[in-house]
């Protein structure tokens, strides 16, 4: 791994690229600007799906009134209000719960809903045991064999107080330097909600990195970037690929499978946002103090 000295995740234990047990599977993109919308609802909310392995993302541009309904859903999910103007109304388990603002959650198993009180952006992430909504993924195809570099899905413990809608407040949520981004898990996810940038990354200063087994999933909320990835070569020269320097608008997703080499590279003199998903939650992040902020609600496995 190769990060600037400033950067928290060089206290991150070092790893090498390993021999891959099969050929890297191939990142994709997707500019939600650029194409149909999966879903359209009755009331006009329209909804991209686009799935990892191990997880599906949900990205809707929701109206007011309308209601994001899940039944009999399996386990925990997480949803993000990204505006900062956001309202809605989570419903779960006999609790109601008001968003106010940029808010991260996370859903209970069962039934629940979510009711928007105002026009806005709402992500929902879901490990792919929600198997009714993997084959409405616009790249379901790319999953029809599981890819072996990756771990299978396995949950963490639940939290032992028991499953609950809790909101996490993005305005509640101090800078801190020695912190890596604003991390958050359930039993079955992680989301990191990087700091927000204004302006170009200083290209002296990237952050090139693979990982052994699992995926991210990089869901860009605001800004261009560039996405860079390096497949590590195999001994067979037909599995080689060319670098990829893909440049990405908003909104969109980058899935990164392991062990590509990745970093992203903020563009432009604008405002950026990237939020950094993994199913599974990582160890890694969860084993450094302070780190994940609501560490204290679920225990490591």
């Amino acid at each position: 791994m190769a990060y600037d000295i400033a950067d928290p995740r060089s206290q991150l234990t070092p790893t090498t690229v390993r021999s891959a047990p099969g050929v890297p599977a191939a990142p994709q993109y997707f500019e939600f600007a650029g194409l149909q919308p999966d879903d359209v609802s009755e009331a006009g909310t329209r909804s991209w799906i686009v799935r990892s392995q191990n997880c599906c993302v949900v990205y809707s541009d929701a109206r007011a009134g309308d209601r994001l309904v899940r039944a009999g859903q399996p386990d925990e999910y997480m949803v993000l209000f990204p505006a900062p103007d956001a309202s809605a109304v989570v419903s779960a388990g006999g609790e109601r719960r008001d968003v106010a603002g940029s808010t991260v959650a996370v859903v209970p198993p069962g039934g629940s809903e979510i009711e928007m009180a105002s026009d806005g952006v709402v992500v929902r992430v879901f490990s792919n045991a929600t198997v009714d909504l993997l084959d409405r993924c616009r790249n379901a195809a790319s999953y029809a064999e599981p890819d072996p570099n990756v771990a299978p899905f396995a949950p963490w413990p639940d939290p032992p107080d028991g499953h609950q809608i809790r909101l996490y407040p993005l305005a509640d949520v101090a800078n801190d330097g020695a912190r890596f981004g604003r991390i958050f898990r359930c039993s079955t996810l992680m989301v990191n909600y990087l700091d927000p940038t204004d302006g170009p990354r200083d290209p002296a200063k990237l952050s090139p990195h693979h990982h052994d087994d699992f995926e991210q999933v990089s869901l860009q909320l605001a800004g261009d970037y560039v996405h860079h990835m390096r497949t590590p070569w195999t001994v067979n020269m037909a599995d080689w690929r060319d670098d990829e320097h893909v440049r990405c608008a908003s909104p969109a997703v980058a899935v990164i499978p392991p062990p590509i080499v990745h970093t992203s590279e903020a563009v432009d003199d604008t405002w950026h946002q990237l939020v950094d998903i993994f199913c599974p939650p990582r160890l890694d992040f969860s084993q450094r103090a302070g780190w994940v902020l609501n560490h204290d609600e679920y225990p490591l496995p």
